[in-house]
Parts: C-alpha cells; structure tokens; sequence
C-alpha cells in the first residue's frame, strides 16, 4: 500500500530583532518601569574591592555610522581576577560577595555611546594550567540587523606585557587586528575611563570570537 506524503510544513516567518529587546532587557531606558529590580550599567557598591573605573564605546556599522540602537551585556572576573561563578575554581582567589560582575546597558538613541561602571579585573588562569589571561572584559552586543549576537573582549592598554602573553590574543594571527581588542585609557573627572570602539564591518572590523 502507498503511504501517502507528508504535510509539507511551511517555515515560520522570522523577523529581525525589533523594539523588544529594549522593552524586554533594559525598560528603564525605553521608557517603561516594569520590573521591581532593573539590571543595571553599574556594577559596583560601597563594598566592591578593586579600582573603579568606567568603560566606553561606541559601535559603528559598515558605513562608519554609530548604532544608535545596541545592547551591550559584560561578564568580568572581579578585581581578584575570579568570576562569581560556580565553575571557577581557582585556588587563592576569594570571590567578592559585593561584585556579581556582570552588567547589561543600551547606547545612548542620540550619540550611540554605551557605558559601564566597574572594577578593573585582574588576570584570570587559563584554562587546564595553561598560561594566565590578561585583564579583560567580555563583551556581548545585540542589535536589530544583528541576528546571532556578537561576542568579543576589551583588554586594557596599560597592560602591555600581560596582554602580549595573553593566550586568546595571541590566537590572534594579525597583530594589527589585536588592536581592535585595546581600549584606551583616559582620565577623566572622578574615574579613569577606558575607551573600546567596535565596528562590525570595515578595514578596521574588530575581532570577534565564535564561543
């Protein structure tokens, strides 16, 4: 006996990330006040350990324009250089009780500029005993256009020696493209600033990571 074929199943239509993303993940700056407790761009309190200091940057698509439009989350070590997390167990490290070390933000819908405030972390071990990483900070972007989120890291210019031993910069091949990687340190009013500009197409794209 013939069976007969099956239904062709048609595909959902799909749609670019829209207006949601801000309602749903940072309300405050979209205008709505929906949650009792909004994550926030500031990751310290009166008792986090370690230098504060603000991080910055602007994200700028293929025709150099800034997104005015992007979100922006980070994921840090604490000033000890250990993550409060379960799955790190370096030894010697004490975690901060007071430093949850992870932060969400949007750019600014005029100038584009997203911001952090925060500690400067300190070197993490590498993974199975290999060499440690230089402080740095993870970085994760979404945006309308942007269908599969962006993940990168900000390391810090005036860790010069420990970023040319660090082992994921040095995956690296080019060494013009480890640049795209280094933010800038300002001092500025009451926190030193660093600044990390990231440009998702162009000559001077920055490197991304597939995690």
């Amino acid at each position: 006996m013939i069976q007969p074929l099956p239904e062709r199943l048609h595909e959902t239509a799909s749609q670019t990330a829209g207006p949601y993303v801000h309602i749903g993940l940072i309300p405050h700056q979209a205008g709505f006040d929906i949650f009792e407790t909004n994550f926030s761009n500031v990751l310290v309190g009166p008792a986090t350990e370690g230098e504060r200091i603000r991080i910055e940057g602007r994200v700028f698509d293929g025709a150099d324009e800034p997104v005015r439009d992007v979100l922006v989350e980070i994921w840090q070590a604490n000033a000890a250089g250990r993550y409060n997390h379960p799955a790190d167990r370096q030894e010697g490290k004490p975690v901060d009780p007071s430093f949850r070390g992870w932060g969400r933000t949007g750019s600014n819908f005029e100038t584009g500029i997203w911001s952090f405030e925060t500690v400067k972390p300190g070197p993490v071990a590498g993974r199975k005993g290999h060499r440690p990483m230089a402080p740095h900070i993870n970085l994760w972007i979404a945006a309308r256009g942007i269908n599969i989120a962006l993940q990168t890291r900000l390391y810090f210019a005036d860790e010069a020696e420990a970023n040319a031993a660090d082992p994921v910069l040095n995956l690296i091949e080019q060494r013009a493209r480890r640049e795209t990687l280094i933010a800038r340190r300002e001092e500025r009013g009451d926190l030193p600033t660093y600044i990390l500009d990231i440009r998702l197409q162009g000559p001077d794209e920055t490197v991304f990571f597939d995690v």
